[in-house]
């Protein structure tokens, strides 16, 4: 089969597709035919060696995939051949990136019908971490409000989806050349963070949901409220520490639960899959050069495996 591998660490030159032969599944794990795929900024972290997680190379990247079962491993009984399945393949968030991919089986769940594989492939770590940020790390519900940094990217367009969907009031936090797409999601306060002081005014809040760091965040800070929480998922900047707040950092963690929620909420209509530039598996380096600035589509870059 064909897989996007690397044998050594380094930038986007390293991505090689190279034909390997196709795995077997083990116990509680299902071998997936696949049909398309994300590529992510993890993705880029794990080929330049900065993950904490992944195994040294030789590996085969990607981690967001959907596809259809092709043989079930030992004690697996959820998941039958032929089933459309998506989410992810391993805690290790590396295998994805080819024809045939491993899954354990805790990781994936029932494609929702009315997504496409691109679409389902581009979600699961995207939607979860939303998902894990607002409703279980933040626990907002109906009537609070929610200030999201980085409201216009992958997973801050998957937070407003799902904010505005449960009654949530949202503050996005954006350039103003997003806020278009932030409007059409039901988005009625968008602030630009290139202006200046531009976070005096702003109504008090009860969580921030912070995709950026850095001075941005800092400077949100102060419209928190005393006993509100910061949950962040950037790794690069230490996040700012405020008395009588509270500051979660955390890994997202894909599910079979947590996709069966997604799944409800795709087909429901309460959220909608954003698919940028689509590449066949043999441009997987190509894709990688977009994740380190060569012009793509807004959305989430995919590989269109088979």
């Amino acid at each position: 089969m064909k897989a996007a591998r690397i044998d050594r660490f380094g930038g986007p030159e390293v991505v090689e597709v190279q034909d390997v032969p196709v795995p077997s599944p083990g116990a509680g794990e299902v071998l997936l035919r696949v049909a398309a795929a994300g590529v992510a900024p993890w993705d880029a972290i794990i080929r330049e060696g900065n993950s904490k997680v992944s195994p040294p190379p030789p590996l085969t990247l990607g981690s967001d995939l959907a596809g259809k079962v092709e043989r079930v491993g030992a004690s697996v009984t959820e998941f039958r051949t032929d089933d459309l399945v998506y989410g992810v393949t391993n805690p290790q968030f590396v295998g994805a990136h080819a024809e045939y991919a491993i899954c354990n089986a805790g990781m994936i769940a029932p494609r929702p019908r009315r997504l496409s594989a691109l679409d389902a492939a581009s979600a699961p770590v995207i939607a979860v971490t939303a998902y894990q940020m607002l409703f279980e790390h933040a626990n907002a519900k109906n009537g609070d409000r929610v200030l999201i940094t980085g409201a216009a990217g992958n997973v801050g367009g998957y937070a407003v989806q799902m904010s505005v969907s449960a009654g949530i009031d949202v503050i996005a936090v954006a350039r103003a050349k997003d806020q278009p797409i932030l409007r059409s999601l039901g988005v009625d306060a968008v602030v630009d963070p290139g202006g200046r002081d531009f976070e005096h005014g702003l109504p008090k809040v009860d969580a921030i949901l912070d995709l950026v760091g850095a001075e941005t965040v800092e400077r949100c800070l102060g419209v928190l409220k005393p006993g509100g929480k910061l949950v962040t998922v950037v790794t690069q900047h230490p996040a700012p520490k405020r008395t009588g707040v509270e500051t979660i950092f955390f890994y997202a963690e894909v599910t079979t639960a947590r996709l069966r929620v997604l799944t409800e909420m795709f087909e429901s209509g309460r959220i909608t899959a954003r698919v940028g530039s689509v590449l066949p598996l043999e441009q997987a380096r190509r894709a990688h050069e977009m994740l380190a600035g060569a012009p793509h589509d807004p959305g989430k870059i995919m590989l269109a495996i088979s």
